[in-house]
């Protein structure tokens, strides 16, 4: 086989299972909402338990891509498709950490009504999905104008965010009884908007693939 065609054989795996850790952070975060929503404890610890696996792929990517660098010496988009890879992995990777630390607030609120229905954080959740995996689209397909979508759904997650953050600020005030439940529900809140922050990192790192040069697309 030549050279170039073992080579793309090679970056097509790593992009594959850079494509697999991508889909089990998606359903993660899902799980993590669903068992927010009907506070399914069984399931809260089934993420927690099931978070290995995103470590494994995490540490397969990264080691991938080291022996490609050093065994195959590769320069310009080569080299950068290897080194996106990479941080887009690690942005994965804080993205699947947020779904445990999701499930983990569930485990603290237990059985206990919540404060108010959770349709804002739904919202906020269903936004990072659809950022998630468009954004993963994007880098598959090296979609700068479907990248920069992607970063301009941020604004409404942060939107959302701050929407929500008052509304429960509010209900401590009225119900002090309740604040460990508002803290973690406002916990929650944060690991989403953050999980959008790194996904809208994916969308700087695709500009950054396809043009060579780092772009902030958090203004």
């Amino acid at each position: 086989m030549p050279v170039r065609e073992k080579f793309d054989e090679e970056l097509a795996v790593l992009r594959e299972k850079l494509l697999d850790l991508g889909h089990f952070a998606e359903n993660a975060l899902s799980l993590s909402i669903q068992a927010l929503e009907n506070h399914d404890i069984e399931l809260a610890l089934e993420i927690m338990e099931n978070d290995t696996k995103a470590n494994i792929l995490y540490e397969e990517i990264n080691d991938y891509a080291i022996l490609l660098i050093a065994k195959q010496q590769p320069v310009a988009i080569d080299l950068r498709r290897i080194i996106v890879a990479i941080k887009i992995a690690t942005d994965i990777e804080r993205i699947a950490d947020f779904a445990v630390n999701i499930a983990k607030s569930t485990i603290r609120i237990g059985k206990e009504d919540h404060v108010k229905p959770i349709v804002h954080i739904k919202q906020m959740h269903a936004i990072c999905l659809t950022m998630l995996n468009d954004s993963l689209t994007a880098f598959n397909e090296e979609d700068l104008k479907k990248a920069k979508a992607v970063a301009d759904m941020d604004d409404e997650v942060d939107d959302l965010y701050g929407q929500t953050i008052v509304d429960l600020l509010r209900i401590s005030g009225e119900q002090s009884e309740r604040i460990p439940q508002i803290t973690q529900l406002s916990f929650v809140c944060r690991y989403l908007e953050r999980a959008a922050d790194h996904v809208t990192n994916i969308s700087e790192h695709i500009f950054y693939l396809v043009k060579g040069k780092q772009f902030d697309l958090n203004d």
